[in-house]
């Protein structure tokens, strides 16, 4: 059924060359907002990571616009959109009012670590969209994860500027709960500068085409999105593929049994995801706008990786998920690492469509491995928070191997330069490299995860350090080996953590081995030039090169 919203009522006809051309100017904002929030930040986690998504919405809450950043991102800001347009009084909005939330649970977020600002856009006295942006705050660590209350402040979408007047007394609320208040109060003020600059270019925007051609071409967007999705979808084979799979965590005792079933009819495509697990009291659980990011980002990726991400991509994408239950937590569930089983559901979603379009997916990919020291810094004698999911590497797909050293899926950030994170924080990275054999063998090889080894310098740091793929590696298709499985390389002195946490002293060493991705076809099929290539270039060893791929050596 094709859902295709008119452009009809006050708003005129628009060419599609004006469409497009105005379309790619809301592309164009929402990338050059995510670029000012990464300049101006004060954080590692957010210049030098990236960990920030911006959207632009229009008038009703619909997404125009996505930067290309953090795909699970935008559960957290559709979360706010909603809540704000469900319970606020709109009349009551003003330029100049700013929303901030974080809350899961009330609209703000999807775990209380990304916090997001709202802001509207007035042209000619009435809201025409609102521009959005989320940064990933590195702070409430060295917390209790049996349920939300446990994992810091919880704000839901209230107004942290009234006319572009900072309330101060809320302002001082919200530091006063966050263990780095100088890197807040900074991080804050990047995010409020995107805003800034995504309201005057959304304005000029209007200014130069008219606000009613502006908002024509953005129904014409959606409508654009809208189709090409279902025109992808609808050369999937009709069907119902399901697949199901165990899934660890360090953060819970048991293995769990993931499952997903997906139908596609026609030119839509079906998630039904019960049968999953209860939600538990561990930080690993998923509101509904976190499932939904995810399963977006999976359908992008099988379906036509240039669909703008808008609103009109998600018209032909249908997900429940039982309330209570891992992929759908309510109240009061832990969410922090809601990107574990995030991880593993699209690596389902492809290992179940691997059955109709086997071109399209790739092997399981790694989970990522969390590596967060926290201390009083010796030199300056303040709280510090260094934060970083640690990349591993990407499942092989069918005609290529997979990438490594690289993070994947919904999480997407960068690594943490070295120099920079020395210079900022008091550690020594000692190694930083690939390791050899770790990608899972294949006709195409998985990709090469990494290993980077962390001293403390001069004084005592918390840590929290693993990730999911400890028991179960990646897995491999169609004949391809597993990966590998994630491993914390404790260094002497060290006492076992418990379920991620615990102290590490002075010259004392903790090293991440994220799990990696599996192969793809059988490997004694792969091409013996490649073999003897990764076997130059120190990819494999030699006993892999003539037991797994055959190599006569």
């Amino acid at each position: 059924m094709n859902q295709t919203v008119p452009v009809t009522g006050k708003l005129p006809a628009v060419d599609p060359v004006t469409t497009e051309v105005i379309g790619s100017a809301l592309s164009t904002i929402v990338e050059e907002m995510g670029k000012a929030i990464v300049r101006a930040a004060y954080s590692t986690n957010i210049k030098e990571r990236q960990d920030c998504s911006t959207v632009i919405f229009d008038a009703q809450g619909r997404t125009l616009a996505q930067a290309e950043r953090i795909p699970v991102h935008l559960g957290s800001l559709l979360g706010i959109g909603e809540y704000v347009m469900n319970n606020c009084d709109l009349s009551s909005v003003e330029p100049g009012d700013v929303f901030i939330g974080n809350d899961a649970h009330t609209g703000g977020g999807t775990h209380l670590n990304d916090i997001v600002f709202l802001e509207p856009v007035f042209v000619e006295g009435e809201i025409v969209a609102w521009v959005t942006n989320l940064a990933h705050h590195s702070d409430f660590v060295d917390r209790g994860h049996a349920h939300i209350f446990q994992e810091g402040l919880r704000i839901p979408p209230i107004r942290l500027y009234r006319k572009g007047v900072l309330q101060q007394d809320i302002m001082d609320l919200i530091l006063l709960n966050c263990q780095v208040p100088r890197e807040r109060i900074n991080d804050f003020r990047a995010q409020m500068a995107a805003n800034r600059l995504g309201v005057q270019r959304y304005q000029a925007l209007c200014e130069k085409y008219g606000k009613d051609v502006v908002a024509a071409a953005g129904v014409e967007v959606l409508n654009y999105a809208d189709r090409k999705t279902r025109a992808g979808i609808a050369r999937i084979p009709d069907g119902i593929y399901e697949h199901s799979c165990r899934f660890d965590s360090n953060l819970v005792e048991e293995v769990m049994d993931l499952k997903v079933k997906i139908e596609v009819k026609g030119d839509e495509i079906f998630f039904d995801l019960a049968g999953n697990p209860d939600q538990v009291r561990a930080p690993i659980n998923m509101v509904m706008t976190a499932t939904l990011a995810t399963v977006y980002f999976a359908v992008k990726a099988l379906v036509d990786p240039d669909i703008p991400a808008n609103s009109g991509f998600h018209r032909a994408i249908h997900v429940t998920a039982p309330e209570g239950t891992l992929f759908n937590a309510v109240a009061p569930a832990a969410v922090y690492s809601r990107t574990d089983p995030g991880q593993r559901l699209v690596d389902l979603i492809f290992a179940a469509m691997s059955q109709a379009i086997p071109e399209e997916v790739c092997a399981a990919c790694t989970g990522g491995g969390l590596l967060t020291f926290s201390g009083t810094h010796p030199r300056t004698g303040r709280f510090y928070v260094y934060n970083e999911m640690c990349g591993g590497s990407m499942g092989a797909r069918a005609h290529i191997d997979g990438l490594d050293g690289v993070q994947v899926h919904t999480t997407n950030t960068a690594n943490i330069p070295i120099e920079a994170l020395e210079y900022e924080h008091p550690v020594m990275v000692e190694r930083y490299e690939l390791v050899e054999d770790s990608g899972g063998p294949g006709k195409f090889r998985g990709g090469m995860t990494m290993r980077r080894k962390v001293k403390i310098l001069d004084h005592t740091a918390t840590i929290s350090a693993g990730g999911t793929n400890a028991v179960i590696a990646p897995w491999g298709l169609f004949g391809g080996q597993d990966g590998r499985t994630t491993n914390v390389e404790l260094g002497e002195g060290v006492a076992p953590l418990k379920k991620r946490a615990g102290i590490v002293g002075p010259g004392q060493t903790v090293a991440m081995v994220a799990s990696s991705g599996g192969g793809y076809g059988d490997p004694k099929e792969r091409d013996r030039d490649l073999v003897r290539k990764d076997l130059r270039e120190g990819r494999i060893s030699e006993k892999a090169a003539r037991e797994i791929y055959g190599l006569d050596i």
